[in-house]
């Protein structure tokens, strides 16, 4: 029986992508003035960012522990082995929701075989993820190569982001009010990174096209085998700009396969239009 991948939507995969890959995907919450959306199901991106435009500011929330638990009693009651890669525990509760659940379901069903994994990524490096370990059990591979591949990718993965405006931060407190005022004056632009599954700022650009190539400079000086492997571009909105950072990638070091989507609406409504975000292996693509 082949292993079932499960993800949550913060992964920012788009529909084609799970259908393709037969990963099962949980949406997070995203409220505006009220109203719940499930997130890339009856809410795009699109409209959240066209909203944040017009001055609403989104709510996300994470994934229910009903929807968990219909989800892992299901496929553990039919003897489905699945792993679910979880969300950055340091970006939302949604992991630690899923490992209460996970207790709750195997003592209900003693021999079911799951596991439930914080990649500490997001958006389309946790995409990249879930993708890698997806295509391996579609290919028949057994429940412990799943896993493993999921985690060697999981620890390798870099991300490097800009964000247009840093009220979107600052709202979600992630920068300080002073620091999101300072920089919107000076049009300077945040260049951040992720450790251990945090977002943290590696430095200040100022004027958005050095940020591009400055991106690059640091992804030269992480990342490795940049050939083989598979990388992905999020936007906020700004498919040009990713296209051009892509463009740049292939020409310089001849990566072959490039993912472009949409930061999705979970991490888009902390982020803010005009997002750029990099993802790319610090180590050998496996």
């Amino acid at each position: 029986m082949h292993v079932q991948v499960l993800c949550d939507s913060a992964s920012d995969l788009n529909q084609e992508m799970f259908e393709q890959f037969s990963v099962q995907s949980l949406p997070l919450k995203v409220i505006i003035n009220e109203e719940e959306y499930e997130d890339g199901i009856d809410i795009a991106p699109k409209e959240v960012y066209d909203r944040m435009r017009n001055g609403e500011a989104p709510k996300t929330a994470q994934v229910s522990p009903q929807a968990f638990r219909e989800t892992f009693a299901t496929l553990a009651e039919k003897g489905q082995p699945f792993i679910y890669f979880a969300f950055s525990s340091e970006l939302s509760g949604t992991y630690q929701t899923a490992k209460m659940i996970e207790q709750e379901v195997k003592e209900e069903y003693e021999d079911a075989q799951f596991d439930v994994i914080d990649t500490k990524a997001a958006s389309l490096g946790y995409g990249l993820i879930v993708l890698r370990a997806a295509e391996l059990a579609k290919e028949g591979a057994s429940y412990n190569e799943v896993l493993e591949i999921g985690q060697y990718h999981s620890t390798h993965m870099e991300h490097i982001f800009t964000v247009d405006d840093l009220e979107y931060l600052q709202r979600g407190g992630r920068v300080s009010r002073t620091a999101a005022f300072v920089g919107g004056l000076l049009k300077i632009k945040p260049l951040l990174h992720m450790e251990e599954g945090k977002l943290i700022p590696l430095e200040k650009i100022r004027g958005s096209k050095k940020v591009l190539k400055r991106m690059l400079e640091v992804m030269d000086e992480r990342g490795a085998d940049f050939q083989n492997q598979r990388m992905a571009i999020s936007h906020g909105d700004d498919l040009e700009r990713a296209k051009q950072l892509a463009e740049m990638i292939k020409e310089t070091y001849g990566t072959k396969e490039i993912h472009i989507d949409y930061v999705g609406a979970t991490i888009g409504a902390h982020a803010g239009p005009g997002t750029i975000a990099l993802f790319f292996l610090n180590d050998t693509y496996k």
